[in-house]
Order: C-alpha cells, then structure tokens, then sequence
C-alpha cells in the first residue's frame, strides 16, 4: 500500500559561476578555468528561490551581492546572504539565478522560480523532475 504523503524529489542540477562564465565569452579566462558543480538538490516548489550551502558558495567563489530575510521551515525568519549570479543547468534546460545561502543546512533546494525558468515540472507518480512534455526541446516563458 503507497503511503498518503508525497514523497521527497531530488535532481541532479549543475550550477556554473556566472562571472567565470562572463570572463570566458569575453576570452579573458579558457573553459577550464569556469568553475561548477554537479550537486543533488532537494525540490521544492514550495520555496521560492535556490538556496545553497556555504561549501558551495565557496567553492564557486560566489560574490554577495545582497541580504534577504527568508522564512524557514520552522516558521523563524532570518536574514541571509545573496550570492550570484549562477548559471543552473537541468538536463537540455539552463537559466541564471542568484541564490540565496544557508548555514548549517545539508541540502541545496531548488525552489519554484528557478523551477518556473527551467520549465520543469515534478513527476510525482516516479518523484523525479522532469523536462514539461509540453517544451521539450526549449523552455517555454509566460509573458502575460
């Protein structure tokens, strides 16, 4: 018998600096010099943004570039750090997010507007993300 509750997705998302990305169209810096990370991120439409850890942060030498209070799981609210931008790519789909990071969390999450940009959708019978059947070959935006 399947359980009542919906079951937790993960994805697999690559996430690129986004100022590496500039350097190396410009020819300032070669591809192998771009920095990014293949992570498994938690999916969650019920968040808004893409939140990241402090390692990945880090790692991809992401600058602050703002402060936004966020209201956690729990109901507290804190003030967190706004890195970017990030280049987030999904199977054929990418689009460019700035993240917000949170300390002391183990996931990366992927919340509704990077999952609204990437035009993906939650298959919640396999719990996988998938690419909208309805764009598969390019990510569809609403303009109006």
């Amino acid at each position: 018998m399947r359980s009542a509750t919906m079951g937790i997705t993960y994805a697999e998302i690559e996430l690129t600096r986004g100022d590496d990305l500039a350097l190396f169209r410009e020819g300032y810096i070669p591809e192998n010099r771009v920095r990014r990370i293949i992570v498994r991120a938690l999916v969650d439409s019920g968040a808004s943004m893409l939140s990241i850890t402090p390692a990945i942060r880090d790692y991809l030498d992401l600058p602050k570039v703002d402060e936004q209070q966020a209201e956690l799981a729990d109901g507290s609210v804190a003030q967190f750090d706004v890195v970017g931008p990030v280049e987030l790519r999904f199977e054929n789909r990418k689009t460019v997010e700035y993240a917000i990071v949170v300390p002391n969390s183990p996931d990366v999450l992927l919340g509704a507007h990077p999952m609204q940009d990437l035009d993906v959708l939650v298959d919640p019978k396999r719990e996988v993300l998938i690419v909208n059947p309805k764009s598969p070959d390019i990510a569809r935006k609403f303009l109006k």
